[in-house]
């Protein structure tokens, strides 16, 4: 059976979503965009949101038991394709070797105007 991941460490779902979903033996965390838990503001430029983002995901695996180390997949969006580098810089300082896989896609939107968002699957054992 499916089990919600739902912590105070990251925003709350601005939306029909949950944080995350544990499978037994993966753990599905939604897109985070850099939103801040407690405020809910999004910070400044992209690194910014970038270093939120990835803090968000962190503690939604913290909440399922798991860390970066047990991330295996993540799936970026950027709203500018300029914003690679940059992105790049801070994305790894967070993860851990081997680096997941990962795909990053340019979008026109994301939501309340963020730059980037993360999404990750992270494998128990």
């Amino acid at each position: 059976m499916n089990k919600v991941i739902s912590t105070n460490g990251a925003p709350s779902a601005i939306g029909p979503y949950s944080q995350g979903i544990d499978t037994g033996s993966l753990v599905f965390v939604a897109g985070q965009i850099g939103r801040e838990a407690q405020s809910g503001d999004l910070p400044e430029g992209v690194q910014a949101q970038t270093e939120q983002a990835m803090k968000n995901i962190a503690a939604i695996l913290d909440a399922a038991g798991l860390s970066w180390a047990d991330v295996v997949k993540t799936t970026c969006f950027l709203a500018d394709i300029a914003d690679f580098e940059a992105f790049n810089d801070v994305y790894k300082t967070f993860v851990v070797d081997p680096a997941p896989a990962r795909s990053t896609f340019a979008v026109k939107d994301l939501p309340r105007g963020a730059r980037v968002e993360v999404e990750a699957i992270a494998a128990r054992g």
